[in-house]
């Protein structure tokens, strides 16, 4: 056991990347990013943190078949480690945000919340459990808009909106990967019960809206420029669906890359809102 572990599990990278998205929510709020608005990047990294090293508790015999490389099978991190590091993290997140404003606090404790139940309970209740991540994921720019009240808020709903669909067709995608290993450890997922086919199919068209959504002008920033910039990634987004809409199989669905696909161009219209959020 080591530190190695304990900075795994947590996902850094991803735990990072929803910190730094949560400024684009203030940026479209009007608010100004001044230092405070950096303790809202710590909460989310805090509460993205926890929220993994929670799943990987839960998962952690799911895990040991599908991802035996994990902090927890592969014993870097003990299961009495990830829960106090986890609880340690989502206080720490929570404060963080009562700091800001009383609405990021209740957004904060909100999805703390809907983290451990997904984890515990949600994520074997085909698509609930996948509704719950995408939420979860197009609340860091309500979350980032809270700070500037409801008004705020309302102003990142379109953007919430563009990350939920192509973010609910990875997960579907995923539970079509690790079916096998939900299977034996007695989880209950879209693909096993539509089977794999369908479950591509729907999450093909759960991306393909996510696509049209971006093209629509709904967002602040909404110009030629823009529409030029974010096709590059609905290329990316589109391709992903293209490449996994035939699969029948898990390992078809894992060979076709379409998790990483959708992944990446998710991570790119991600920057493009940044950058045209930055720049006006």
């Amino acid at each position: 056991m080591g530190l190695h572990g304990y900075l795994q599990i947590i996902r850094p990278v991803n735990a990072l990347v929803a910190g730094i998205a949560v400024l684009l929510g203030v940026l479209v709020a009007g608010v100004e990013v001044t230092p405070v608005m950096f303790l809202l990047v710590l909460s989310v990294f805090c509460i993205t943190g926890a929220g993994n090293a929670v799943n990987d508790y839960c998962d952690r015999d799911i895990d040991a078949i599908n991802r035996p490389d994990r902090p927890i099978p592969s014993g870097a991190v003990s299961m009495r480690g990830a829960a106090i590091y986890s609880a340690i993290l989502f206080l720490a997140g929570i404060a963080c945000a009562a700091l800001v404003h009383p609405a990021c606090f209740g957004i904060a404790c909100l999805n703390s919340v809907l983290l451990v139940a997904y984890a515990a309970r949600l994520k074997g209740v085909p698509l609930a459990g996948n509704l719950v991540v995408s939420y979860l994921a197009g609340s860091i720019f309500l979350f980032g808009g809270a700070a500037a009240g409801l008004d705020g808020l309302l102003l990142n709903l379109p953007l919430a909106g563009i990350v939920f669909l192509p973010m609910t067709a990875r997960e579907i995608l995923k539970d079509a990967e690790d079916i096998e290993g939900d299977r034996e450890g007695g989880a209950s997922t879209l693909p096993m019960i539509t089977g794999v086919l369908a479950s591509c199919r729907i999450a093909a068209v759960l991306a393909a809206g996510a696509v049209v959504l971006s093209l629509l002008p709904i967002v602040p920033w909404w110009d030629g420029w823009y529409l030029a910039m974010i096709a590059l990634a609905d290329l990316v987004i589109l391709s992903a669906a293209a490449s996994s809409v035939r699969c029948a199989t898990s390992a078809c669905v894992r060979d076709s890359g379409a998790t990483k696909l959708l992944k990446t161009g998710m991570f790119a219209a991600l920057a493009i809102f940044i950058f045209r959020a930055l720049i006006g």
